[in-house]
């Protein structure tokens, strides 16, 4: 069988790509090392905060992303996966421009979410990722209605992907973010979007009334296929 080299674009956070990488071992149909997915894994952690550039508040992450999007051309990549939900906002230009075939997380999940029948979503994500719409755009296409946290339920989403960053993740950022998950299927949702790749580090979906959707893992399933299908 012939591989595409996949690039992962990551750093955006660490534990993020770690995780994602061990889904895509996971997600790979595998019989032993030599039928895994070929990777090379960018992992940049200066990239500046996309979400704080999305809001007008901080610096434009976009020439970090370029230099490692084209370094993974470089590398011989052909397929990019990028486990940050928010850069999304600023990979697919530079994808385009280095000939690389993107992967969108939030495409992936957006044809999950159709595919199931899903009439409302509840996202978890930054407030970058809700600000630039990438989500409720992809979601409204498929006739899905997006179900967003109120501003203060916001603010209990964000200290916690902040606190996954951190490693500083603490019992009560895991409560907060299944408080904001349960308000969010009472208002309607009836799947849980872990729409920031940090949540699913915090979120533990045994109580919560809804399932909750994995992205990384979506992504992780969708790259292997594409990559071992040539």
């Amino acid at each position: 069988m012939t591989s595409r080299l996949v690039g992962i674009l990551g750093g955006m956070g660490p534990a993020a790509t770690a995780d994602f990488y061990a889904k895509l071992v996971a997600e790979t149909p595998a019989t032993g090392d030599q039928s895994h997915v070929p990777v090379v894994i960018w992992a940049d952690p200066r990239v500046p905060d996309r979400s704080l550039s999305l809001l007008g508040l901080g610096e434009d992450p976009t020439p970090q992303l370029q230099h490692g999007i084209q370094a993974l051309k470089r590398a011989g990549c052909e397929v990019l996966a990028v486990p940050c939900n928010t850069a999304h906002a600023f990979v697919p230009p530079l994808a385009a421009e280095a000939g690389l075939e993107l992967v969108s997380i939030v495409e992936v999940t957006a044809d999950a979410l159709a595919a199931a029948g899903v009439a409302a979503a509840g996202l978890l994500a930054t407030a970058g990722t809700l600000h630039s719409g990438l989500y409720g755009d992809a979601l409204r296409r498929r006739a899905i209605e997006p179900v967003e946290p109120t501003p203060a339920e916001q603010r209990h989403v964000s200290a916690a992907i902040a606190a996954v960053k951190a490693g500083a993740a603490t019992a009560a950022h895991r409560r907060a973010l299944a408080d904001v998950a349960r308000s969010l299927a009472a208002r309607g949702a009836d799947r849980i979007v872990a729409a920031c790749t940090e949540i699913v580090l915090a979120l533990d979906p045994a109580h919560l009334p809804v399932p909750v959707l994995d992205p990384a893992r979506l992504l992780a399933r969708k790259v292997a296929a594409l990559s071992l299908t040539g």
